[in-house]
C-alpha cells in the first residue's frame, strides 16, 4: 500500500506574519535579560524591516496560496502589509519617549505590538472567513491590552473595559454572521461563497444569506468606526495611551479595511453588487457627515481626533463603494 501524499504546505505565503510572531517572542524572552527598554524597541523595529523586507521578492510576481487556499499573498496585500509594518514602526517611535514620561515604559509593549502587527498582517491576506475571524480577534485581545497599558491611570482601564465589551458585542456579530452565510452556502471561503452565490438560483436572494452578510458587515464595522457603529471610539481613544490611540486610528483602520476588501471584492457575486453599493454608500455619507460634524463640537483634542478618524472611515468607504479597480487604488492611496 502506496504512503499517502501530503501536499508540502507553502509557509512562504505568510512569511511576514511568521517572522513577526517568532521575532516578537525573541524579543520578549531578550526583554528578560535588558534593563533599557529602549533596546527593545529598536529590536522591534528591526523585526518590522525584515518582515517587510520579506515581502519584496513576491511582489509583482506571482500570487501565492496556502493551507488551501486559506491564505492568499497577492500585490494587494504586500502593499497593505507594507503599510501596516510603516504604521506600527512609527508608533513604535513615537511610544520610546512618551512611555517613559508617562512612567508605564515596559518591554512587554513592544512584543505585544509586533503579535497584534502579525495579526493585522493574515488580516491582509485572508481568503476564508475562519481565518479573517481569528485574526480580528487574534488582534482585538492584544488592543484590549495596549488599551489599558497606562495602569494605574483610571481613563486607561476604563478605555480598556469599554473596548473589550464593545469589540466582544461585534466578535458575536461577526461569527454569527459567518454561522449564518455557512448554513446557506455550505462554505466559509471566499471564492467558494462567491460560486455559491453565483450558481445557485435564489441563494443570493436568501433572507438566510442577507441576514449572515448583515451582521458580517455589521461585525467589521464596529472594528473600523463606521456610523452607527462608532460610539465607542471617542472614548477608547480618549483614554487610551497616545501612541496606541494613534496605533487604533491607523493601522487597526486598514487592517479592518484589508478584510472588508477581500469579502466585498471575493465573495460578493455581480448580482448583489448594486445593491451592497447602496447600502456602503449611505454608512459612508453618514459616516462622513457625523464624523466631521461631532469633531467640532468637541473640547478634548484626542476625542476630536477620534471623530476625525471616524470621519476618515466614511472617506476610505467611497473607494470601495467604487468597485473598480479605480476605487481599489483610491482606497489603497487614501490608507
Amino acid at each position: 500500500m502506496n504512503a499517502m501524499q501530503i501536499p508540502a504546505l507553502n509557509w512562504a505565503a505568510i512569511g511576514a506574519p511568521l517572522v513577526l510572531i517568532v521575532w516578537a517572542t525573541v524579543v520578549m524572552v531578550i526583554d528578560l535579560f535588558v534593563d533599557n527598554k529602549r533596546t527593545i524597541a529598536y529590536l522591534s523595529v528591526a523585526g518590522l524591516v525584515v518582515a517587510a523586507a520579506v515581502l519584496v521578492p513576491y511582489f509583482g510576481g506571482q500570487a501565492l496560496s496556502a493551507f488551501s487556499d486559506m491564505v492568499v499573498l497577492d500585490d494587494t496585500a504586500i502593499v497593505l502589509q507594507w503599510i501596516l509594518l510603516l504604521a506600527t514602526g512609527i508608533t513604535i517611535f513615537f511610544s520610546i519617549d512618551h512611555l517613559q514620561r508617562l512612567g508605564i515604559e515596559r518591554g512587554e509593549y513592544y512584543p505585544l505590538m509586533l503579535f497584534t502587527t502579525s495579526a493585522m498582517l493574515l488580516m491582509a491576506q485572508g481568503n476564508n472567513l475562519i481565518v479573517l475571524f481569528l485574526a480580528l480577534e487574534w488582534l482585538s485581545i492584544g488592543l484590549y491590552v495596549l488599551a489599558g497599558f497606562a495602569y494605574p491611570h483610571i481613563r486607561s482601564e476604563e478605555a480598556a473595559m469599554k473596548y473589550l465589551l464593545y469589540g466582544s458585542f461585534a466578535a458575536g456579530f461577526l461569527i454569527y454572521g459567518i454561522a449564518l452565510l455557512y448554513g446557506a452556502t455550505g462554505t466559509v471561503s471566499l471564492p467558494g461563497i462567491a460560486r455559491a452565490l453565483t450558481n445557485t438560483s435564489g441563494l443570493a436572494s436568501n433572507p438566510l444569506t442577507l441576514v449572515g452578510a448583515a451582521m458580517i458587515l455589521i461585525g467589521f464595522s464596529y472594528k473600523i468606526s463606521i456610523v452607527p457603529f462608532h460610539m465607542w471610539t471617542p472614548d477608547v481613544y480618549e483614554g487610551s495611551p497616545t501612541p496606541v490611540t494613534a496605533y487604533m486610528s491607523a493601522a487597526t483602520k486598514v487592517a479592518g479595511f484589508a478584510a472588508l476588501l477581500r469579502v466585498v471584492q471575493i465573495a460578493l457575486p455581480p448580482t448583489l453588487v448594486p445593491q451592497v453599493q447602496l447600502a456602503l454608500s449611505i454608512l459612508a455619507a453618514l459616516t462622513m457627515i457625523v464624523g466631521n460634524l461631532a469633531a467640532v463640537a468637541q473640547s478634548n483634542i484626542k476625542r476630536m481626533l477620534a471623530y476625525s478618524s471616524v470621519a476618515h472611515a466614511g472617506f476610505i468607504l467611497v473607494g470601495l463603494v467604487a468597485f473598480s479597480p479605480g476605487g481599489t487604488q483610491a482606497f489603497l492611496y487614501y490608507l
